[in-house]
């Protein structure tokens, strides 16, 4: 400090005071000789406290022993000592959790001797909640890929792996040595090698996606079909590396080769293939397991001419066949079937039809079960007939379907094939069935737990949301919504859109979101927050990921909204006394286009609604987003008084207006804020 001018010395003593970093000096006793006034903040003490004491005089126990190890090591001559962890003084961070600090512990030397030790803190919280959620995301991507039985893989710009890949070697027992390289391609079966080397080899050269289907040898020395598809990754006109997955289609090819078969083998009957071809696309529209079994009743009874038909499903648990209904209520406790299971027993146990024409051939099949019910059943059934086919996926047994007649039938050849293909149809619409309410549980799961359970209730403002998926619900959307309050008493709101569907936009959609929310408590206005936003998104989202929102900030008591649109569509106002209007200020670009956000102001008078909305309401196959807009405006334009004054009216109003005559084909999102009319009191 001896050489420093007075100006300079001035200078350092201001830095040294006010900086945004902690910052402190110990002397030889680990005593504090100097706190700035940070370090006393993440203390949570005053910096008069500090001087002339130990850590353990000031600090708490845990605090005070890691800071007296670092200056002990410092003095003995161990040089810097860094630490991250959290401190139990302070004042916590915006999630009410303690912040996370790097401290950083350097030798103060005089004349080449340590003659005390310097301490600086940095506060780590924001970037360790950005790993931690980040981390989090990973995994969550990770779980999804293995639940969609999809193996990833990579290779270098020659097209070379170099990544090991231990789900591919789980599946064809090859080692790390066989299969880095070019070494994956062996796995492939001796007929489709060549080709699907040779497709390789020209999306390398020709830097194209790689997309081919070719069998593939497993552990247990059979074969299953597998697609593999491949992108290049690209860094302006450098090619970085590929990026692939394997993805088992198996079943798929299975159900390709029995239309095949199907269509050769019925080719001189006509009749047969339409009654098929109608079945298939019943069995094709039935998303539900229960759709699946009204489906296959009308098609027995009409492709089929039987009397009743029975699906089964083989537990696994017990080993034995459940009769499905088409009402989930009866099928979530399912009973075992009654009435003369043996037929689809023995379809199940052989996996080959049971074809019975006539009653003396059914009891001839069954005198070698012993089934004395079954024997009883024959007695006392009108039934003549009987049909039950084995349900096959992968060539395993799934359960069985079963037609029964009440007369007497010759089942020819033909019929036979025909059975046959019916049941695989079945099989295939049965599995996809299951796969599909699975996956309906999982999303609906997904996307309510991404959207606020509830709206925030502020006096003198009501609020109300409104959303309805696009697609059948076995995809998350990108679309969403979020209002909170804001530690200045204002309410901050946001409707947004991330460009497309599946895990990478509902993913992408979250980290927007939750950034946004970390951003508006530290730095509220709506120009402050899209700018930090553009600086996330630069930094973790895609190119392709587009993102448009419309964030806002409320004050209740004045109805002052401050308003940044990020590329989205113009807000509605919807008055009690004159007609409604858009809200015609220019949007910005998208999040992550460098641009200078604006910032918007105006005041919502009392009886006005505010609505945001995503494209999915103005805009489809038949609209475009222009005249969209104007009969958006029309239609609230003929809202009855009583509408304008309900919020939640009010949206579903829109909805029902807007989609009157289209169908939906994407994502539908509304939030309206409402400054009610307050009545004043009677003298």
């Amino acid at each position: 400090m001896s050489e420093l001018g007075p100006v300079d010395s001035a200078l350092l003593e201001t830095l040294l005071r006010e900086a945004p970093i902690g910052f402190a000096f110990f002397d030889q006793a680990g005593r504090f000789q100097r706190v700035n006034r940070a370090l006393a903040a993440i203390y949570g003490i005053d910096e008069a406290q500090c001087r002339g004491r130990t850590p353990a005089d000031v600090l708490p126990a845990a605090d005070a022993d890691a800071h007296e190890a670092a200056i002990s090591a410092v003095l003995a001559g161990e040089g810097v000592v860094n630490s991250d962890h959290r401190l139990a003084g302070g004042e916590p961070d915006g999630t009410g959790e303690q912040r996370q600090w790097s401290l950083a512990w350097y030798p103060a030397r005089s004349d080449g001797a340590v003659d005390g030790v310097a301490l600086i803190a940095v506060d780590l919280s924001d970037r360790h909640r950005a790993e931690v959620a980040l981390r989090r995301t990973e995994e969550r991507y990770r779980s999804l890929l293995t639940a969609t039985n999809q193996v990833v893989w990579t290779a270098d710009a020659d097209g070379e792996v170099r990544e090991d890949c231990p789900q591919w070697r789980t599946i064809t027992g090859q080692t790390a040595e066989q299969y880095l390289g070019r070494g994956w391609l062996d796995a492939a079966h001796p007929d489709d090698r060549g080709q699907v080397e040779r497709a390789w080899n020209d999306a390398v050269a020709d830097r194209t996606t790689f997309d081919e289907i070719f069998r593939v040898r497993t552990q247990s020395g059979d074969f299953r079909y597998y697609r593999s598809r491949a992108v290049p990754i690209m860094r302006g006109e450098a090619l970085m590396e590929w990026v692939g997955a394997h993805s088992d289609i198996t079943t798929q090819h299975e159900a390709d080769d029995m239309r095949q078969r199907l269509t050769q083998q019925l080719g001189e009957a006509a009749l047969r293939t339409v009654r098929l071809q109608k079945a298939t696309a019943d069995l094709a529209e039935a998303l539900t397991v229960g759709e699946v079994v009204q489906a296959m009743a009308e098609i027995g009874q009409s492709a089929v001419g039987a009397d009743s038909t029975t699906v089964g499903e083989l537990d696994r648990d017990d080993l034995r066949l459940h009769m499905l209904s088409d009402d989930p209520v009866a099928r979530s406790g399912a009973r075992p079937v009654t009435d003369c299971p043996a037929t689809m027993e023995f379809a199940v146990r052989e996996r080959r039809p049971f074809i019975a024409g006539n009653p003396a051939e059914l009891r001839a099949l069954l005198e070698d079960e012993a089934e004395p019910e079954a024997l009883e059943f024959l007695r006392s059934t009108d039934e003549r007939a009987w049909v039950a086919l084995p349900l096959l996926s992968a060539g395993q047994p799934i359960g069985a379907l079963r037609f029964t007649f009440s007369a007497t039938r010759d089942i020819s050849d033909e019929e036979k094939v025909f059975l046959e293909a019916l049941a695989g149809q079945c099989a295939l619409a049965l599995e996809r069935a299951k796969l599909f309410e699975r996956e309906h549980r999982t999303a609906e799961a997904l996307q309510t737990s991404l959207l606020p359970e509830d709206l925030p209730k502020v006096k003198g403002i009501r609020m109300q949301a409104f959303y309805r998926s696009g697609t059948q619900h076995v995809q998350v959307g990108g679309d969403w919504y979020d209002a909170f309050p804001l530690p200045d008493g204002r309410i901050a709101g946001v409707l947004g859109d991330v460009m497309g569907k599946g895990i990478k936009a509902a993913t992408g959609m979250s980290r927007v979101r939750n950034a946004l929310r970390a951003l508006a408590f530290s730095m509220p206005e709506p120009a402050d927050v899209l700018t930090g936003l553009d600086r996330m998104f630069d930094a973790t989202e895609a190119a392709d990921q587009v993102t448009t929102l419309v964030y806002f900030v409320l004050d209740p008591e004045t109805g002052q909204i401050d308003l940044s649109n990020a590329g989205h569509l113009p807000p509605l106002v919807v008055t009690e006394r004159a007609g409604p209007w858009l809200l015609e200020t220019e949007p910005d670009t998208p999040l992550g286009i460098s641009s200078e956000r604006g910032h918007h102001k105006f005041f919502v008078q009392p009886g006005n609604t505010v609505v945001l909305y995503s494209d999915g309401l103005v805009e489809n196959r038949k609209r475009a987003v222009a005249s969209g807009l104007d009969e958006l405006v029309t239609v609230a334009s003929q809202a009855r008084p009583e509408v304008v004054g309900d919020p939640q009216h009010m949206l579903q109003y829109l909805v029902e207006g807007m989609l009157a005559g289209y169908e939906q084909d994407d994502d539908v999102t509304l939030l309206a804020v409402h400054l009610p009319v307050i009545e004043s009191a009677p003298e």
